[in-house]
C-alpha cells in the first residue's frame, strides 16, 4: 500500500513538473509575443482591420499672364481592389476586364496577388465608373483622383509639358515646377471586420490632401495663338524638319510666346513618338545662326570703337583669310560701302574685316557676356549650352567665320536673349516663363521679377544698333520683314546645316529672322527659325522675314501700341527718333471709338494725349478729334461714352467679325457707323447680326469674344 502511494506521488510530481514546464513555455511564449513581437503583430492586425484608400492631391492650375486657364485638373475615378476581400476572383476579373477593356488573365493575376491593395485602372471615364459601381463587386473600390487637362490642346505643349500616369510632371513646366504643382496626398482610413466588411460606426479617419500651388506664366495665350497660327503656315508652305518662334519682352526677359513644330496634343501624348515631345527645340536645338549673329558682331565693334558708322569698306565679292577665300552672298560683291551699308547689305567681307579688327580675346569676352556657350537659366528642362570653339584653340579663320555666324552654334533662346540685350539698352536679361506662384487661396508664394544678368554694351551703342537694324528692314536684306504701321528692325539669317561628321550638308539650310519693334521703344523681340525648309526656297529673307511682318503687326495691335503714320528712313542711326521741330509738336490721334473705356484711356495715355470723358457708359461711341487726325500734342481729346442721339442715316452690310480682336472689330464697326457691345475677351466667336445682313447705321452689335483655341 505504501509503495503504491509512493508511485502515485511520483506520477503526480512528474505531471506537476510537466504542467509547470508547459505553463512556463506558455508564459515565455506569451511574453515573447507580447513584448518582443507585440508591435509587429499589432501592426499586422491593424493592417488587416484598417484599410487605407489614397486621396490624391489636386494638382495646381497653370494660367497665362492674364489669368486665363491653360492647364487644369479635373476629377476622375480610379479602380482598385483589396485582394483579401474578393469573394470570387475569377468572376470579378471577368467583369472588370470586360468593362475596362483589359486582358482577363492579366486582371485575374493582379487581383490574386498576396497584397493589401492593387490598382486595376487609373482615371477611367464617368460612364464606365458608374457601370462598375452598379455591380457592387466585393473588394472593388474607387478612389477619386485628378486628371490633367490641357484646355488649348496645341498651345505651346513643349513649354507646358505633361504629366504621367501618377500625375507627376514629365516634361516642360510640369516637370520643372513639380514640387509646387503636385501638392501633398491625403488618405482615408476605414476599419473592417474579420471578413472584410466595413464596420458601421467604426473608426474612420480622413487625412485631407493639400492642393498644389498655381502658376501664373509670362505667356500671353493670344500672342501664343498668333505664333501657333504662323507656325502652321510655315509647315503648310515649306514642310520643314522643324520650326521655332519665340516672342520675348526685350526689356524684362519675359517670354510672351514660345512655339515648336512638330507639335503634339499633351492630352494624348502617348499617341506620339518620343522624338516629337521629349525635346523643346527652342531651348535645345543647336544651329549656326548665320547672319543673325552679325547683330552681335556689329554691337561689339561699335562698343569697342573698332569701326565708325561712315568708315569705308570694299567688297569684291570675297575676302581671303589665311589660306581660305570666304565669299560674300552677293558673288559680284558690294563694291565701296560704309559700315552702315555693310550692315544693311549683310556683307560678309565687311563683317569679317570688322571681326578680325576686334581680335580673338576681346570678341570671346563679349560672346560670353552675350550669353553664348552657356545656358540662359530659363525654367525649362533640357536646355543646351550651345557650341563654342575653345578660345585657346581658336584661329583667325575661326574668328572670321564666327563674325558672320559660322563656326558657332547657338540655341534659339540664347540668340533671342542676346539680340534683346543688343537693342534694349545693353542689358542681358535672364529669360523666364513663370511670373507668379500662388497657393490655392490665391496667396502669393513667390513672384519673379525681371533680372539683369549684367550690362553688355552701352545705351549709346544699343541706340545705334537699333537704328542700323531699322535700316536693314526699310532698305536692306530685311525688306520682307517690314511691318505696316510700326517701325521695326532686324536681321535675316541663312546658314547651312553641319553634318554628323563635320562639314556642311549640301541642300540643307536653316532660315531665320531676329527682329524687334517698335524701333524707338521695343515692346517685342521675335526669333523665327525654320529648319530645312523644302521647295527650293531657303533664304531667311524669303522664309522667315515675311512671318515676322505679319506676326509683329498682330502682336503690336493686340498690345495697343499706337501706329505711326508716314514712316521714313531714319536720318541718323544714332538719332533715329529725330524729327523736325514741327513734327515734334504734332501727333496722330488714335481711334478709340468702339473700345471699352479703360482701353481707350490706356491708348490715349500711351500716345501722350490728354482727354475728357462725357457720359456714364462703359464704351466709347464718339471722339473729337476723330481717329487719324494730326493735332498738336497739347490738344485734349473729347470722349463720349453715351450712344449719340443723331444717328447716321442709311443702311450698311454687316461684316463677318469672326476671329477679330476687340480693337479690330471695334475699328471695323466704327468705320461703318455701327456700335459695339462686347462680352468676354480674346477673339470674336459670335455676333448678334449675321454677316451679309443689311442693317441701319447706328445699330448696336452684340459681339462675344473668347480666348483663342
Amino acid at each position: 500500500m505504501k509503495s503504491t502511494n509512493i508511485v502515485i506521488r511520483k506520477r503526480i510530481t512528474v505531471l506537476f513538473i510537466l504542467a509547470m514546464l508547459l505553463f512556463s513555455v506558455l508564459i515565455v511564449r506569451l511574453a515573447w509575443i507580447q513584448f518582443v513581437q507585440g508591435d509587429e503583430l499589432r501592426e499586422q492586425a491593424a493592417a488587416f482591420r484598417m484599410r487605407e484608400v489614397p486621396v490624391e492631391a489636386k494638382r495646381g492650375t497653370i494660367y497665362d499672364r492674364n489669368k486665363n486657364e491653360l492647364v487644369v485638373s479635373i476629377s476622375s475615378d480610379s479602380v482598385y481592389v483589396i485582394p483579401a476581400h474578393i469573394k470570387d476572383q475569377a468572376e470579378t476579373a471577368k467583369q472588370l476586364a470586360h468593362l475596362l477593356n483589359l486582358d482577363q488573365e492579366a486582371v485575374l493575376k493582379r487581383i490574386s496577388r498576396n497584397s493589401y491593395f492593387e490598382w486595376i485602372q487609373r482615371r477611367i471615364d464617368w460612364d464606365t465608373a458608374q457601370k462598375i459601381k452598379k455591380l457592387n463587386l466585393s473588394g472593388v473600390g474607387f478612389a477619386e483622383e485628378s486628371k490633367r487637362f490641357y484646355k488649348q490642346e496645341r498651345l505651346s505643349p513643349h513649354l507646358l509639358g505633361f504629366v504621367g500616369m501618377d500625375n507627376q510632371g514629365l516634361t516642360g513646366i510640369e516637370k520643372t515646377f513639380e514640387d509646387h504643382l503636385q501638392g501633398i496626398s491625403g488618405r482615408i482610413i476605414v476599419e473592417h471586420d474579420a471578413v472584410g466588411r466595413e464596420i458601421p460606426q467604426a473608426l474612420h479617419d480622413y487625412i485631407p490632401p493639400l492642393p498644389g500651388h498655381n502658376l501664373v506664366l509670362t505667356i500671353d495665350q493670344t500672342i501664343q495663338h498668333f505664333v501657333e497660327r504662323e507656325l502652321d503656315k510655315i509647315i503648310d508652305r515649306f514642310n520643314p524638319a522643324g520650326a521655332v518662334i519665340i516672342v520675348m519682352d526685350p526689356l524684362t526677359g519675359e517670354i510672351l510666346a514660345m512655339g515648336n513644330r512638330p507639335t503634339f496634343n499633351p492630352n494624348a501624348w502617348q499617341d506620339y513618338q518620343p522624338a516629337i515631345w521629349d525635346r523643346n527645340r527652342a531651348i535645345w536645338y543647336n544651329y549656326e545662326p548665320g547672319s543673325t549673329f552679325k547683330i552681335i558682331t556689329a554691337a561689339v565693334a561699335l562698343e569697342e570703337d573698332k569701326v565708325g558708322l561712315d568708315e569705308h569698306f570694299h567688297c569684291p565679292g570675297y575676302i581671303k583669310v589665311a589660306d581660305r577665300r570666304i565669299r560674300c552672298w552677293r558673288h559680284e560683291g558690294h563694291g565701296d560701302q560704309t559700315f552702315r551699308e555693310v550692315v544693311k547689305n549683310s556683307c560678309n567681307p565687311g563683317f569679317i574685316e570688322v571681326g578680325l579688327n576686334i581680335g580673338i580675346e576681346k570678341f570671346y569676352k563679349y560672346i560670353r557676356n552675350f550669353g553664348f556657350g552657356q545656358p540662359t537659366g530659363i525654367e525649362l528642362p533640357g536646355e543646351a549650352r550651345g557650341i563654342l570653339i575653345d578660345e585657346k584653340k581658336a584661329t583667325n579663320l575661326n574668328l572670321a567665320t564666327i563674325s558672320i555666324g559660322q563656326s558657332i552654334a547657338t540655341t534659339p533662346i540664347q540668340l533671342i536673349t542676346a539680340v534683346s540685350a543688343a537693342i534694349n539698352g545693353g542689358y542681358l536679361m535672364r529669360p523666364y516663363v513663370v511670373k507668379e506662384i500662388r497657393d490655392n487661396q490665391n496667396k502669393l508664394i513667390k513672384e519673379n521679377n525681371p533680372q539683369k544678368v549684367h550690362r553688355v554694351i552701352s545705351e549709346k551703342t544699343s541706340l545705334v544698333i537699333r537704328g542700323l537694324l531699322a535700316d536693314v528692314v526699310l532698305h536692306g536684306t530685311g525688306k520682307n520683314a517690314y511691318v505696316d504701321g510700326y517701325p521695326a528692325g532686324g536681321k535675316t539669317g541663312t546658314a547651312q546645316i553641319v553634318g554628323d561628321c563635320g562639314g556642311y550638308v549640301s541642300g540643307r539650310y536653316v532660315a531665320s529672322f531676329a527682329g524687334f519693334a517698335p524701333v524707338d521703344n521695343p515692346r517685342i523681340a521675335v526669333l523665327i527659325m525654320v529648319q530645312e525648309p523644302q521647295g527650293g526656297i531657303y533664304y531667311g529673307s524669303q522664309v522667315a522675314a515675311p512671318v515676322f511682318s505679319q506676326l509683329a503687326r498682330d502682336i503690336l495691335r493686340y498690345l495697343g501700341v499706337p501706329e505711326k503714320l508716314n514712316m521714313e528712313r531714319p536720318v541718323n542711326p544714332l538719332l533715329f527718333t529725330e524729327k523736325t521741330p514741327e513734327q515734334k509738336l504734332t501727333i496722330a490721334v488714335p481711334n478709340v471709338v468702339n473700345l471699352p473705356l479703360h482701353e481707350a484711356r490706356n491708348k490715349l495715355k500711351a500716345a501722350g494725349l490728354a482727354f475728357d470723358i462725357a457720359g456714364s457708359g462703359a464704351m466709347i461711341y464718339q471722339q473729337t478729334p476723330r481717329g487719324g487726325a494730326v493735332v498738336k500734342k497739347d490738344v485734349t481729346v473729347l470722349l463720349n461714352s453715351n450712344p449719340p442721339d443723331d444717328l447716321p442715316a442709311g443702311k450698311v452690310t454687316m461684316p463677318d467679325l469672326t476671329g477679330s480682336t476687340i480693337r479690330e472689330a471695334g475699328t471695323l464697326l466704327e468705320s461703318l457707323g455701327l456700335f459695339l457691345e462686347l462680352s468676354g475677351t480674346g477673339l470674336v466667336v459670335n455676333q448678334s447680326i449675321k454677316p451679309g445682313t443689311k442693317i441701319d447705321k447706328g445699330s448696336m452689335i452684340k459681339v462675344e469674344f473668347k480666348p483663342p483655341g
